[in-house]
């Protein structure tokens, strides 16, 4: 069943990025950004030479092309393996693994073909209070890794609460 998900999940996930980076591109390119929900949504086209809030851009172009996509693959790669060998983890921690997977391979595909770049395209705020600028592979890795600092704080919460013999300890 986890791999049925998996295998649906991560063509749906990298479709949807890349279909709406292709609209973003083709419509916002060369534009004004646009604004909808009195400004609290506004798509503006971005192109993004770093990672996460375009941390590592000012690195050198060779560099920083082949540190992302060089660092980036190996990371997807870990996490692949961890899909398909690590039998024994829950599904809401497979499920968001292969969020962050299809997030990843999303950005990987941009870096690829683009000369090392990202397109962005989402930007959410309240006034001043904003987002970078981002898409929707970066949104999928995201909630991926939100799930999982979620079930990890659960799951710390779980073992102070339990008496150390509930959990097979002696003394």
């Amino acid at each position: 069943m986890r791999f049925i998900f998996a295998i649906l999940i991560l063509p749906l996930c990298i479709g949807c990025d890349q279909a709406t980076k292709n609209i973003a591109t083709q419509m916002l390119k060369d534009s004004a950004p646009r604004s909808f929900l009195a400004d609290t949504v506004r798509l503006e086209y971005a192109l993004n030479p770093g990672g996460f809030l375009s941390l590592g851009s000012k690195m050198p172009e060779e560099l920083r092309k082949w540190v992302f996509i060089a660092l980036n693959s190996c990371m997807l790669l870990g996490l692949c393996a961890f899909l398909i060998l690590k039998r024994g983890v829950s599904f809401a921690l497979f499920a968001s693994i292969a969020f962050i997977l299809a997030g990843g391979i999303g950005n990987l595909i941009d870096r690829v073909w683009h000369g090392g770049l990202v397109t962005d395209f989402i930007n959410i705020g309240i006034g001043p209070i904003r987002t970078g600028v981002f898409n929707v592979a970066d949104m999928a890795a995201t909630c991926g890794v939100i799930v999982i600092g979620y079930l990890s704080i659960r799951r710390n919460i779980a073992e102070q609460n339990d008496p150390p013999e509930s959990r097979g300890h002696t003394g």
